[in-house]
């Protein structure tokens, strides 16, 4: 065999190994899987993407999903605008906000017609803050900073005439961590949502100051309803994939009417055991959020300007910028089959 043959050999193997893997490659990326991030899958005000592939709705529209786990929402839209994953399940307002960076985004399901948030307030601290009128010095915990929680909290004390250079925003997360911040006494009241809410309330470590798990007490709270958890991705991915993207909000919709058409029992029942380590504590959780969610995944329709509202009072990014709140959001799939 001569040296010119072998290296044409070689070159040959080498050629043939490149093609196999760039073509496994090629079918990996044309597969059709949907990755999905969830801005903390556990969260109730979140159940609809965990609920959805446990009903089989996404095998019953030919989708191949994959869900995951994120819990900063801002952090899930970086794996969003990065081309990680094609969708995210989180707060509506990041379209909002990622408008004003040259991003467009839109959510095409709408979960939660109101954020499912409540103002939870330590029971060391209830006898000095009864309302939002009383945070001045106060240390308020949040998700993260930048994040929807405190762009609502900043609000709900702007309400008041408190700015919020009079109190102190803390970033504590959710769930555990958010129980141990009021546990531990290194916030006075904190903005959450179920279950964790509902584990304060057993426990008797925190008591509610303002609720946002309705619509009653989100237009008082707000002046309106507020779109907040949804199913928004790129537009451009959207526009492109039309037909994956009515199959996914059709499986959406679906959980929608499933979610208003059962007990929180029987919601219970379909969700997984570990989501559910105190059964009780979380039907009950559960029974407090379902007035939260849309029947039909569609926007309301005074939604977008209450949230645009709240976010130019305190997002530096909004405020002062025109946002066109048509581009934020469609209708579009959530009626197509």
């Amino acid at each position: 065999m001569t040296p010119s043959f072998r290296t044409l050999r070689q070159i040959a193997i080498a050629s043939s190994l490149l093609f196999g893997l760039a073509s496994q490659h090629a079918t990996a990326a044309d597969s059709g899987k949907i990755t999905i991030m969830v801005g903390g899958i556990t969260k109730l005000i979140y159940l609809p993407a965990r609920l959805t592939e446990q009903l089989g709705y996404f095998k019953d529209e030919g989708l191949d999903v994959e869900l995951l786990s994120q819990p900063a929402g801002v952090d899930a839209e970086n794996e969003l605008l990065a081309g990680a994953v094609q969708a995210v399940v989180g707060f509506y307002d990041h379209t909002i906000d990622l408008q004003t960076k040259g991003k467009d985004v839109k959510a095409i399901v709408v979960f939660g017609q109101v954020p499912g948030e409540v103002e939870m307030v330590s029971t060391k601290a209830a006898d000095t803050v009864k309302s939002m009128a009383d945070v001045k010095g106060k240390t308020l915990g949040v998700t993260g900073l930048g994040s929807s929680t405190s762009f609502l909290t900043q609000y709900l004390a702007g309400q008041h005439g408190i700015q919020s250079t009079e109190y102190t925003m803390l970033p504590v997360g959710a769930d555990a961590s958010f129980i141990a911040a009021i546990k531990q006494s290194r916030i006075d009241a904190g903005m959450t949502t179920e279950p964790t809410v509902s584990a304060l309330l057993k426990s008797g470590d925190a008591k509610v100051l303002v609720d946002m798990r309705s619509v009653e007490g989100t237009k008082a709270a707000l002046g309106g309803t507020y779109p907040a958890s949804s199913l928004y991705v790129q537009a451009a991915w959207a526009d492109s994939h039309k037909a994956e993207a009515a199959k996914l909000a059709h499986a959406f919709v679906r959980t929608m009417q499933f979610i208003h058409t059962h007990s929180a029992e029987e919601i219970a029942a379909k969700m997984p055991d570990d989501y559910q380590k105190d059964k009780p504590l979380y039907v009950s959780a559960l029974k407090a959020s379902l007035p939260m969610f849309t029947t039909d995944g569609k926007m309301p329709a005074d939604g977008p300007t209450t949230v645009l509202k709240v976010l130019s009072a305190f997002n530096p990014s909004v405020k002062g910028k025109h946002i066109e709140l048509a581009k934020t959001y469609t209708n579009e799939f959530v009626g197509a089959k």
